[in-house]
């Protein structure tokens, strides 16, 4: 069952860490919010009335190797999508996140710090009910070989995710995540990802300065070169689900949806959500109402309905 009321977390959770793509040390607190007042970012070493970003699909620029977002201002923050993740999936609707930096502390490259942290704390309810995207009609965007859809679900999400490398290793692997199911542990445990290859040209583009064998694996030709290895079978799709996870937080809200992609990624979802949501024949709010029924310890949810 979903909870129907809008969560934050009960008090501040601070990390320390390096951006993945700039290098550079940053210090991240994150805060409790007042209801309604979604996730927002705010970059405490720029002019103060310039420095909050919302989490918004509207924000998203440039979203190649992670997902960046930036403010009327032109203050940006990136690599935000495993952050994002761990609120979607901890149910945190409510947050400022302070940082001193412009992007998020990669860590080890997976949203396990996120989540371990968030749960460490606490979440706290609001008095305030949730609002979940129901999607009516079905959209898809296509982008040659790579394509994304979405199309009506009651009251679940499922993420169908397909990826296709020539790597040996990897080759094509498909997935199928259900929300419902509860368990996300091997989704935010598992961590971002390239081929050795690939290295050099990604470098040449002023990315993955702060990039190593502690926070991505790395995948040349029929090995990881990671010395642990994989955490999982599945890892590099369950990352893949993991970056669509965030980058669907930045909708405002949860999805009722199902999802179906080939060679998706960033800037495919954050496409697939502008087409959506821009139509507002596409979809409606669906929210929840708690009543007591025969007894205080019988509690059922009816849902409502709400134009959008």
């Amino acid at each position: 069952m979903h909870s129907n009321l809008q969560k934050t977390i009960k008090e501040p959770i601070e990390f320390e860490g390096v951006g993945l793509h700039n290098g550079v040390k940053v210090k991240l607190c994150i805060k409790p919010a007042d209801i309604n007042s979604g996730i927002k970012f705010r970059r405490t070493d720029v002019d103060n009335s310039k420095s909050i970003i919302e989490a918004n699909y509207k924000n998203v620029n440039s979203p190649i190797l992670c997902t960046k977002i930036k403010n009327s201002h032109g203050i940006s923050i990136s690599t935000i999508e495993h952050l994002m993740a761990a609120f979607y999936g901890e149910g945190i609707d409510n947050v400022l996140v302070e940082i001193d930096a412009p992007e998020i502390p990669i860590m080890d490259g997976s949203a396990f710090d996120f989540v371990t942290a968030i749960k460490s704390v606490d979440v706290q309810e609001q008095n305030s009910p949730k609002k979940f995207i129901k999607v009516l009609k079905k959209v898809e965007v296509k982008d040659g070989p790579k394509e994304i859809s979405m199309e009506p679900l009651a009251k679940d999400l499922i993420i169908d995710f397909e990826i296709v490398y020539k790597s040996p290793l990897i080759r094509t692997r498909r997935k199928k995540f259900k929300s419902s199911n509860g368990d996300l542990t091997s989704i935010y445990d598992s961590r971002t990802f390239c081929l050795y290859e690939d290295i050099d040209q990604i470098k040449s583009q002023g990315l993955a300065k702060g990039g190593s064998l502690e926070n991505a694996i790395v995948v040349k030709d029929n090995k990881i070169l990671n010395e642990d290895g994989l955490r999982y079978r599945d890892e590099f799709v369950n990352h893949k689900i993991l970056d669509c996870l965030g980058d669907l937080m930045l909708s405002g809200h949860r999805i009722f949806g199902h999802i179906k992609t080939s060679q998706g990624g960033h800037q495919l979802t954050n496409a697939l959500l502008d087409k959506f949501l821009s139509n507002k024949s596409n979809w409606e709010f669906e929210s929840f109402e708690s009543s007591q029924k025969n007894s205080k310890d019988a509690t059922y949810v009816r849902p409502i309905a709400i134009n959008a």
